[in-house]
């Protein structure tokens, strides 16, 4: 289990350290209004999405006791890689308007209500290539160990939990706060 957890360590890293969600964690946190609940509903969310990717990915298209991945999981893995590198060279390509006005998303920040938090924190996640690479890379390499499905589920839950560390860990910190 310690090599386990070795292997999913960037995988862990690079799901808790996307900019984006730690920054929209800390303007919840800080909205005047239902703030504390607001963030939890976001985190909620992402946690929700991310367990039912678990669900769906290693159960359904990790192969039981084969030892290796369905040919499902592997294309999506593929194709997922592909829309990374598309991604990668469009923003390299693109050069930020310094006169542009703030993004849509930042002004509505504010006026969020916990359920429409919830669904913000589904959806973002939802649509981050980064994080579906994170995800399905850390169930195939949870799948790739053949722990047992026992197991195989509590190093999942504990990805899931290191891989929302920060955004956890900014919400205890404004409670103890």
């Amino acid at each position: 289990m310690e090599s386990l957890l070795i292997t999913l360590l960037p995988f862990i890293i690079g799901s808790a350290l996307v900019p984006i969600q730690n920054i929209i964690n800390v303007l919840l946190l800080s909205s005047p209004r239902q703030g504390m609940l607001k963030s939890t509903a976001y985190v909620g969310g992402m946690t929700v999405l991310r367990l039912l990717q678990g669900l769906v990915f290693g159960l359904i298209l990790v192969k039981e006791g084969g030892g290796g991945k369905s040919p499902i999981a592997l294309t999506l893995q593929l194709v997922l890689g592909i829309l990374l590198l598309v991604t990668a060279y469009k923003e390299w390509r693109n050069e930020d308007d310094p006169d542009a006005p703030p993004p849509k998303w930042l002004t509505t920040i504010d006026s969020l209500t916990p359920l429409k938090a919830f669904g913000f924190g589904f959806g973002i996640l939802l649509i981050s290539g980064k994080a579906w690479v994170f995800t399905l890379s850390a169930i195939g390499v949870i799948a790739e160990a053949e722990l047992g499905q026992p197991s195989g589920t509590i190093a999942y839950l504990l990805f899931v939990l290191l891989a929302e560390s920060l955004l956890l860990l900014a919400i205890l910190f404004r409670v103890v706060v």
